[in-house]
């Protein structure tokens, strides 16, 4: 078994959940030993750019169709049941990465991608033919799920390119979404002021990238076979092998604690039954899962729980997953922002409400250049400081300030977008054994999904509660200064924060409506401060994760963890064992 670190040192875990009748070719190699112009055939560039298409449809079959859900719920609904249509993309991408990683680590990579981009290219038909929300609800479950394996492939390349080059592969990929990230919520309602199909074209757009995307995989890409890995071990021999019970534990039990998470405050009051009993289910289920990979003796566990004794591993996880969160949660407060408080344009309300994204995405590009920087734990020192103080600042919004803000939130999503394209990297990097980087890279993939759950119900619950608060004690006192009698105080706030009708408010003039107008934006302004304060927590907390997080310069090197081979080129002896699998 080979280690890109040059260590002959092997876990027990690994030993047992790798072990075979005979010792595997050897799949690691340095750059000089592979073959000439590899870097510049057809498999490898191919392969790169399924890679790149896939991460752009799973990131794309959701971020095209966010900003249109109230659009689409007026056009096949109405239906209460939209915000499930969120929580379907969500909850199976966070849950499935994990799966996804440790399985491909162990049966070989090549047909879960092409199953997820085909699943996709399903899910997308689905939602763009859906007559009502229930039909888009199940085709989004088949995008979440497809999801997460789209958004995995940054360990599938990582690991066919020299060590040091990892940063460059992952900005490579991240350029495939400058569509939907950068600039996705213009897009998405280009689509529906200037096309004949409306928001229905964001999934046949999305449903054309998976198709590229399943072409190139399926023409290009042949990574390790299940032989190459096991030698003349058999598929049947380690499915035996595998923990089942730690599946059900894990899946069963994460999914529930987060769909209770999502469901507070959204789809059930935090004190309903609905959700104390979801989250407490799940939190329980999850414990029962941890005591299970810690203490039983497995043969092929779940999750490679040595990964979790690695503290600086653990640190990066949970700082990738903390920074994600910021962007989560900010792609879905600032385009209310923009409407709330600047514009009442689509067109331009679109490109405004991009700022996140393209701060974000564009900070994921030039991630690259971290490689030629070096000493990458102080890069994701200074990104987090910098990121901290800029979300931070932005809590300085008024009514007229908006460039200003705008210009905040731009700048800390482009540090916490650097960030993200570097820790996904070190992710794969600083461990044992490459054998495992799907296993870790699906793991960090789950801990943000579930850490952005969080951070996105908490920004979504301060939201509402401090608008809850503010408006009436804000819009009362000056519409009652303005002459407005006390009896229509709760007619007019209905009007002016839901509405925009003031017909039905008896006693009310246009004095009194721009009085209550400004105080509303007032109170607005005062609600989106206390969201830019609650992000240092989270930040404060991600720059002590930071100074604990590894450097990797000395595992910057030529070493790549596994190369593409020819579709029927076989580990030696194994082709015919194959067939019979």
């Amino acid at each position: 078994m080979t280690s890109t670190k040059g260590s002959s040192e092997v876990h027990d875990e690994e030993k047992v959940a790798t072990s075979c009748d005979e010792q595997p070719v050897a799949l690691a190699r340095e750059t000089s030993e592979l073959p000439p112009g590899y870097f510049k055939s057809a498999s490898f560039i191919g392969t790169m750019f399924a890679a790149q298409s896939a991460w752009a449809a799973g990131v794309g079959s959701f971020a095209l169709a966010a900003p249109l859900l109230g659009t689409i719920n007026q056009d096949i609904g109405p239906n209460p049941q939209i915000a499930w249509v969120a929580l379907a993309y969500t909850l199976p991408l966070a849950v499935f990465q994990t799966l996804m990683g440790r399985l491909s680590d162990l049966f070989g990579r090549r047909y879960f991608f092409i199953a997820g981009s085909l699943l996709s290219f399903v899910g997308c038909i689905v939602c763009a033919t859906a007559k009502d929300v229930p039909a888009l609800i199940g085709g989004t479950v088949l995008l979440g799920v497809a999801a997460a394996a789209q958004m995995s492939v940054t360990f599938a390349v990582g690991e066919l390119v020299p060590m040091k080059h990892r940063f460059l592969a992952n900005a490579f990929v991240f350029i495939g979404v400058i569509p939907f990230v950068g600039i996705g919520p213009a897009i998405s309602y280009a689509f529906v002021l200037r096309t004949s199909v409306g928001w229905r074209g964001c999934y046949y757009l999305i449903a054309a990238i998976n198709g590229f995307s399943l072409i190139c995989w399926i023409c290009f890409y042949f990574p390790p076979t299940f032989h190459m890995i096991h030698g003349s071990t058999s598929k049947l021999q380690v499915a035996k092998r595998f923990d089942y019970v730690g599946l059900v534990l894990f899946l069963g039990g994460f999914l529930i604690l987060l769909m209770g998470i999502s469901w507070g405050g959204v789809v059930y009051p935090w004190n309903s039954p609905n959700v104390i009993a979801t989250v407490v289910v799940g939190g329980v289920a999850m414990i029962a899962f941890g005591l299970w990979e810690a203490f039983a003796k497995l043969e092929a566990p779940m999750i490679p729980i040595h990964l979790f004794r690695n503290g600086p591993w653990v640190a990066l996880v949970f700082l990738c997953a903390l920074s994600a969160s910021v962007y989560y949660a900010f792609s879905i407060v600032w385009p209310q922002m923009v409407f709330g408080l600047y514009t009442d344009d689509l067109y331009y309300g679109g490109w405004l409400a991009c700022l996140v994204g393209a701060g974000t995405n564009i900070g994921q590009m030039l991630s690259s250049l971290g490689r030629h920087i070096g000493k990458q734990k102080w890069q994701l020192v200074i990104s987090m400081i910098i990121s901290t103080a800029t979300l931070g600042a932005a809590a300085c919004v008024t009514t007229t300030n908006k460039n200003v803000v705008a210009g905040l939130v731009t700048v800390g999503c482009f540090f916490t977008g650097y960030l993200d394209s570097i820790g996904l990297a070190m992710v794969g990097i600083c461990i044992d054994n490459q054998r495992d980087i799907g296993s870790a890279v699906g793991i960090a993939g789950t801990v943000r999904g579930g850490v952005a759950t969080i951070a996105t119900a908490i920004y979504t619950s301060i939201l509402a509660n401090e608008m809850a608060k503010n408006t009436p004690s804000m819009v009362g006192p000056a519409v009652i200064e303005a002459g407005l009698p006390e009896s229509s105080v709760p007619d007019f706030i209905a009007g002016v924060s839901q509405t925009g009708d003031f017909s039905e408010v008896a006693g009310v003039n246009e004095t009194i409506i721009a009085a209550g107008s400004d105080a509303f934006n007032w109170a607005t302004v005062y609600t989106y401060r206390m969201v830019f304060y609650s992000t240092l927590a989270f930040s404060i907390l991600s720059i002590i994760l930071a100074f604990l997080s590894p450097n990797v310069d000395k595992l910057m090197t030529e070493d790549v963890a596994a190369t593409l081979h020819g579709g029927n080129v076989k580990a030696g002896g194994a082709k015919e064992e194959e067939e019979k699998n």
